[in-house]
């Protein structure tokens, strides 16, 4: 009896929240993610971005609340991406910024959407299975903010053979000058 109090003790000590990582946002423990900065040209240990839904709805359009944070899809050719005037550019996730696609990684995929055959670093982006709807997918996720972008495919060119199939109310541009 009284090893099973001493048991219960302890436990409660070390799962207090005193014994917690500090929070961030919504009082979700706080993380750190590994980002590839292209500004820098480095990898970065940043806060992962918690929020939650109502913070969401504040800070992202309708729009862009329903796609990234509802796992929704643009219309097919009912959007376009926004062309880097000096021919270079990033494109950032709406949602919290992080670096996600080169202008240069972009090709026309015919497929209605913007496509990409590779992400500015693959730890900048979090690939997850999505049965949804019936089918077989890969989601394209933010590793930063875990914000919906799209899907990949294995139908892309060279030399990566995928495609970064992504909603472009999911992206912003960033010029590179």
């Amino acid at each position: 009896m009284l090893k099973r109090a001493l048991l219960c003790l302890l436990a409660l000590a070390f799962f207090s929240p005193a014994a917690l990582p500090a929070a961030v946002g919504n009082g979700k423990a706080s993380e750190t993610v590994e980002i590839f900065s292209e500004a820098s040209g480095k990898v970065e240990t940043v806060p992962k971005i918690m929020k939650t839904d109502a913070e969401w709805k504040k800070i992202l359009t309708p729009e862009q609340y329903q796609v990234m944070r509802s796992k929704g899809t643009d219309r097919a050719f009912s959007k376009q991406c926004a062309i880097p005037r000096s021919g270079k550019g990033i494109y950032q996730c709406a949602a919290c910024g992080t670096d996600l696609f080169k202008y240069g990684n972009k090709f026309e995929s015919g497929t209605g959407w913007p496509s990409f055959w590779n992400p500015v670093s693959e730890k900048n982006v979090v690939l997850k299975e999505d049965d949804a709807f019936g089918m077989h997918r890969v989601e394209v996720l933010c590793a930063r903010c875990e914000s919906h972008l799209g899907h990949i495919f294995d139908d892309g060119p060279p030399p990566t053979g995928k495609r970064f199939c992504i909603n472009a109310t999911a992206l912003k541009l960033a010029e590179k000058l």
